[in-house]
């Protein structure tokens, strides 16, 4: 297990606790070519996000950031190699199972986003689980993108909305981007504010499509198991920096267009 620092280490990255993002969300990527660079298996890379899943958690919380959403597990990652793949089903088996004494302490709610019924059976009955035990939590949620495809997300949503059309429940004019935002798997959650992508790449790899629009994006060459307190807080400071118009000439306020239905 990685431990964490207090985010008092960090005494000259300075934030606005005024101007925090509200919601979080961060495209964990690099496990591979860490591992790699080092001349280890893919699966010692795993094993270190796994840390830094952990640290990264426990300072969202402490910083009182009230919503993280980690792109854990894509849909398109169902076409790695099948021992990869059971690898990384095991490994997070194994973070359901021993992290709940942790959420509970901090008082953290974990929800999934996906299509979970193509986990495996073991890690979909564990998800419920601490899904159930969690629940009640409600200084911070957590949520898992586990087999997600933002496309997907859209496809379905759309099949909702034509069923619900087609039953005579809601007609197409009533069909806008609220009601859109709350057939998606997100429903409930606000729309991220900053996306954080790790390892250099400058993709969003078919992730929360409809939902960052407005989203501030911000990428760091710092591969995922070295992403730690720091990394965040540097991500924070540089979100901070920006100024936020949603289309507007001058900032709004608070919060994005579509997060008010939320």
């Amino acid at each position: 297990m990685g431990t964490s620092l207090p985010l008092s280490e960090f005494p000259a990255l300075s934030l606005d606790p005024a101007r925090l993002p509200r919601h979080i969300t961060i495209v964990m990527d690099g496990n591979g070519r860490w591992a790699e660079q080092r001349g280890l298996a893919r699966s010692e890379g795993h094993r270190r996000g796994k840390d830094s899943v952990i640290a990264v958690v426990e300072a969202a919380r402490e910083l009182g950031i009230p919503y993280l959403t980690l792109f854990a597990f894509s849909s398109e990652n169902w076409q790695r190699p099948r021992a990869e793949v059971s690898f990384l089903m095991r490994l997070l088996h194994r973070y359901l199972l021993t992290e709940t004494k942790r959420l509970m302490r901090r008082n953290i709610r974990l929800i999934a986003v996906g299509d979970t019924d193509r986990l495996p059976e073991p890690v979909r009955r564990a998800l419920r689980q601490m899904e159930e035990v969690t629940a009640g939590n409600d200084a911070m949620t957590t949520a898992l993108a586990l087999s997600y495809g933002g496309r997907q997300d859209i496809v379905m949503a759309m099949r909702r909305l034509a069923r619900e059309v087609q039953a005579g429940r809601i007609t197409p004019e009533q069909i806008d981007e609220h009601l859109v935002s709350n057939t998606l798997a997100t429903a409930g959650l606000p729309d991220p504010d900053l996306l954080i992508r790790t390892s250099g790449e400058q993709r969003i790899s078919n992730f929360l499509l409809f939902q960052i629009a407005y989203t501030e994006l911000y990428f760091t060459d710092t591969l995922w198991p070295d992403f730690r307190e720091r990394e965040l807080l540097k991500a924070i400071v540089a979100y901070q920096l920006r100024e936020r118009r949603f289309g507007a000439i001058d900032s709004p306020p608070d919060h994005s267009p579509l997060r008010a239905a939320n």
